[in-house]
C-alpha cells in the first residue's frame, strides 16, 4: 500500500520543529520514570518527554509520511549512514520517518535517542533541500 505525497503544507509543519527541537537547550526527555521500587519490585524505565516530542512525532505518523513496506532493519541502516540521509528522496525519508515513529513502541526512549542523536535534525534538514529544490523547479 502506497501512502500519498505530503503537501506543501504538511511539509512546512514537520520543518516547523526543526529549530523548536534542536533549540539552545532544548531536552527532550523531561525525567525518567520506573525503575526499584521501595518494595523491592522493578519496573521498567519510561520517559517523560517534551511536550514537543510527542506533538512532532504525531504529525510524522500522518498517512503522508507512512511507509507500509518499510523493513526495520533496513531503515536503521539507511538512517544511519549520513551520506545516504543527505541524498535521500522522499521516499527514502517517509521510509526513515516510519522507523523513527514505530519505534518507541518496541524501546521505551526510542523517540527521544532519534532526536538526541541527531537522526531528525538530518532528516528533517534533508526534507527542507528537497521542498527548496521542488519550489524552484
Amino acid at each position: 500500500m502506497t501512502t500519498p505525497d505530503p503537501t506543501a503544507q504538511q511539509i512546512d509543519e514537520l520543518l516547523s520543529f526543526l529549530p523548536r527541537l534542536y533549540g539552545d537547550g532544548f531536552v527532550p526527555v523531561k525525567a525518567w520514570h520506573g525503575g526499584a521500587k521501595e518494595d523491592g519490585t522493578m519496573t521498567l524505565p519510561w520517559p517523560e518527554y517534551h511536550e514537543l516530542v510527542p506533538q512532532f512525532f504525531a504529525a510524522a505518523a500522518a498517512e503522508c509520511w507512512r511507509d507500509y513496506q518499510y523493513d526495520m532493519t533496513q531503515a536503521w541502516q539507511m538512517l544511519a549512514d549520513e551520506p545516504l540521509v543527505k541524498q535521500a528522496s522522499l521516499a527514502q525519508i517517509k521510509t526513515m520517518l516510519t522507523y523513527c515513529v514505530r519505534g518507541e513502541r518496541f524501546s521505551d526512549g526510542h523517540w527521544g535517542m532519534m532526536i538526541e542523536e541527531g537522526h531528525i535534525r538530518r532528516l528533517l534538514e534533508r526534507l527542507a533541500v528537497l521542498q527548496e529544490n521542488q519550489g524552484n523547479g
